[in-house]
């Protein structure tokens, strides 16, 4: 009897231990997994002009916030944090990005990283004050100041992905994508971080550079979709033997090896090609491929009948800037853009970017995403209105943002999944 006392009672103090492990667990997943927005979209909630929109969105305010498919991290968390390093990807995902983006590129042994460019390591990282420095295709060359202060020429440096080894390039850190067009120095030209941004998480303990393998495994712990972007190599193709059918398969196949099932990858190109490429060769992928616009300005956007062709190739989701989708009426309100129109009369889901990545907009000339509606835009708060017209009446799927819980905050509001 005793000893089946003593059976009894190691068991339950046993299931006890494994009940309150499990519940922790639990516990220690849902803080994981917790939105926390931030004061930002609360200041621009705020910062509108009344409206029946800001009196919706006011009624939001105590949330709860939830992560949402609509909001897209554009490089992570780019407004604060340097781009594609896992500090930027873990703040948007906790601003509730449903969705976050590795842009892909490779290195001279052919593996994939995390980089907006191939060519972009002297403005993104700190190679220029590393040894690597002697690996970039144009060194460090200093400004040339005039006698009276005036700017002659802007310092420059190219340095590649291309011409180090994944484990050359694992040893760099990311800072915030700039440069300092006065810079004598190598160290002086790692500066020049707009004024609206922040250097404050590009210390020399965060900025971790991932390769995308690496950044897969963070999506799946962080519980996001994955849109990862096939950049255009900086150099000639075939590269040592891999040519751009192998690179573009060779994202894919990383999805597939870490068991990513296909419908939450969103695969993106600027060249229609690799597209077309996903289409015939991974279609399970090729059917959430997004086809990148790069549109400078308005007559560079394709027509209705093109748009109609791109749909008849397989083409399913077009990603045009924010300016394409917008226009303005003859009383100055913000409307769909013909260019919207006539994609989804063509049958085409769109995703759109980039919020948040403007600056200050009360201050007028907001630059490429907003030059078709510029004359309307007059507070911060505008850029809820902004993405009210894209959500609502241009029918858009998603947009990429600098900053996800101004995105993710609207969602919430208006009932977007």
């Amino acid at each position: 009897m005793r000893l089946q006392i003593l059976t009894l009672t190691l068991a339950a103090v046993l299931g006890t231990s494994t009940d309150q492990d499990f519940s922790n667990s639990r516990r220690n997943e849902r803080e994981e997994q917790r939105v926390q927005l931030g004061p930002r979209p609360f200041f621009l909630v705020h910062d509108m002009e009344d409206s029946k929109l800001k009196r919706e969105l006011l009624r939001c305010e105590d949330g709860p916030f939830e992560k949402t498919d609509f909001s897209i991290g554009h490089r992570g968390a780019a407004l604060q944090f340097p781009e594609h390093t896992r500090q930027s990807y873990e703040a948007a995902a906790r601003m509730g990005a449903g969705i976050v983006e590795c842009d892909v590129t490779f290195t001279k042994d052919k593996q994939l990283v995390c980089r907006h460019a191939q060519n972009d390591l002297a403005t993104t990282t700190n190679i220029l004050v590393t040894p690597l420095a002697s690996t970039c295709i144009k060194p460090f060359m200093p400004a040339v100041i005039g006698s009276n202060g005036s700017l002659v020429a802007p310092a420059t440096a190219e340095c590649r992905t291309s011409e180090i080894t994944l484990a050359e390039f694992k040893n760099l850190r990311g800072k915030m994508d700039a440069f300092n067009p006065r810079a004598l120095t190598p160290a002086e030209f790692l500066g020049g971080t707009a004024s609206f941004r922040t250097d404050l998480y590009s210390g020399p303990t965060s900025g971790e550079l991932l390769t995308h393998k690496e950044s897969i495994e963070l999506f799946k712990k962080l519980g996001v979709k994955m849109t990862p972007e096939l950049k255009s190599p900086s150099v000639t193709m075939p590269f040592n033997g891999f040519t751009q059918a192998a690179y573009a398969q060779k994202m894919i196949n990383e999805y597939k090896a870490a068991g990513v099932p296909s419908r939450q990858v969103f695969p993106q190109s600027f060249d229609k090609n690799d597209i077309l490429y996903w289409i015939q060769h991974e279609p399970a992928f090729g059917r959430q491929a997004v086809y990148l616009d790069d549109a400078n300005v308005v007559a560079d956007l394709p027509s209705f009948a093109e748009l109609v062709g791109y749909r008849q190739t397989g083409i399913r989701i077009v990603g045009p800037p924010m300016f394409a989708l917008l226009d303005l009426n003859n009383i100055g309100r913000i409307v769909p853009s013909q260019y919207a129109e006539d994609a989804k009369a063509a049958g085409l889901d769109i995703i759109t970017w980039t919020i948040e990545r403007s600056g200050i907009l009360a201050d007028g000339n907001n630059g490429f995403y907003y030059q078709t509606i510029d004359a309307a835009i007059a507070r911060e708060g505008d850029m809820m209105e902004v993405l009210d017209v894209l959500a609502r009446d241009v029918g858009i799927r998603g947009i990429f943002s600098d900053w996800a819980a101004t995105v993710t905050y609207y969602a919430n509001c208006v009932g977007l999944k």
